[in-house]
């Protein structure tokens, strides 16, 4: 990192020139992301047109800061997530996309069903995928300093990504905590698991379905997501016994599945059966809420 007030001043564009008093501003904290960037390669008309504009985002920040202790039951969870508009949306976004939704799952062996689960649970099915610009975001977070090691990391690899010429700073876009695109994926994830599956030659998850679909079905692939296998299924649990039957014999599982019932809000609720590739949609993001939502939203889109 660049020490000396002289190399700080020059360092950057006149709008970010840091005075001497400010030892912490936000201009010094872009001043070191500068040096530590162009130590990576990151070319400095790149690093130039990211930061156009960029200031701390007040937004960003209240956001984080009101993030509540997660404690929501599934019963909550399932009704803000799942609901006849995601479903009858996520039909109509199969409908449209039936083709490519088969080439994906050929090429990458993931089921059409999870990947469509996640597509509606992550964006609606590319409706909502943010308007935070992702470069002020990270820089926020990572200058704010709650996490500011971790959004610092996310922060360089959003660099990255631009220096590679797959997108723009004006069209990066996501939620106030850099997750991007229609996938959702941190600048890390995007970096180690995007595709360009339309073969235009950039990683467009923001627009191309093609990339989008491709690159939620390499994820999991990479997840260790298994062909031919369900991620679970919904049972009936006799009150009082430790029996169960399936609720849906259409679901049966392979007989050498590894399996565990999930009860995600305790005795007397909904109660799941779920297997191998649940683990898979859990590396995505590991909530079990969140996986049940994926798994059931996907089975109902493809019923």
């Amino acid at each position: 990192m660049l020490t000396r007030r002289s190399a700080l001043t020059t360092a950057l564009p006149a709008a970010f020139a840091a005075p001497a008093y400010a030892a912490n501003s936000f201009q010094n904290f872009v001043a070191g992301v500068y040096a530590e960037a162009a130590a990576q390669g990151i070319r400095r008309d790149v690093l130039d047109a990211a930061f156009v504009g960029v200031t701390p985002n007040q937004a960003v920040i209240d956001k984080d800061r009101k993030q509540a202790e997660f404690n929501m039951t599934w019963t909550r969870y399932r009704a803000l997530v799942i609901n006849d508009k995601r479903i009858t949306d996520g039909r109509a976004a199969f409908a449209g996309n039936r083709t490519l939704f088969g080439q994906v799952e050929s090429h990458f062996q993931v089921a059409t069903s999870v990947i469509a689960g996640i597509w509606g649970l992550e964006s609606s099915f590319g409706v909502d995928t943010g308007k935070y610009k992702v470069v002020e975001a990270l820089a926020t977070l990572a200058w704010e300093g709650r996490r500011a090691s971790y959004f610092r990391g996310e922060l360089m690899a959003a660099l990255k990504i631009l220096n590679s010429g797959d997108i723009t700073p004006a069209r990066m876009t996501g939620s106030y905590a850099g997750a991007m695109g229609q996938p959702q994926f941190m600048p890390s994830s995007y970096l180690r698991l995007a595709v360009d599956f339309d073969g235009d030659g950039k990683r467009d998850i923001w627009n191309s379905r093609a990339d989008v679909l491709g690159s939620i079905a390499n994820y999991l692939n990479r997840s260790g997501w298994r062909p031919g296998e369900t991620w679970g299924q919904p049972v009936r649990v006799p009150v009082g016994t430790a029996a169960f039957g399936p609720a849906n014999g259409k679901w049966a599982a392979p007989g050498d599945a590894p399996s565990a019932v999930l009860a995600p809000d305790g005795a007397g609720g909904e109660t799941f059966l779920v297997y191998n590739n649940f683990a898979a949609i859990r590396r995505y993001n590991p909530s079990d809420f969140y996986a049940i939502a994926v798994g059931l939203i996907g089975d109902w889109v493809m019923s």
